[in-house]
């Protein structure tokens, strides 16, 4: 797995983890579930975004605006 793989991956995991703290009926499961499914999921593995290199917190507005409205932001 190269480096770039990797960051992405650690970046879904606090993403995942975020909305765990955020909605505490939120399992594991059902938070990676809306990270995997969802267009900044999408945004992250395009490696022209280089979201990947941003903080989790800043990508998170991104997750967090979209799960709002249903746009990203």
């Amino acid at each position: 797995m190269s480096e770039i793989d990797e960051m992405k991956n650690s970046m879904v995991a606090e993403l995942a983890t975020m909305l765990m703290e955020k909605d505490k009926k939120l399992n594991l499961d059902q938070a990676l579930s809306l990270v995997i499914n969802s267009d900044t999921y999408q945004k992250l593995l395009d490696d022209r975004t280089r979201l990947y290199f941003q903080s989790p917190r800043y990508v998170y507005s991104f997750l967090e605006h979209e799960l709002k409205t249903g746009q990203v932001g």
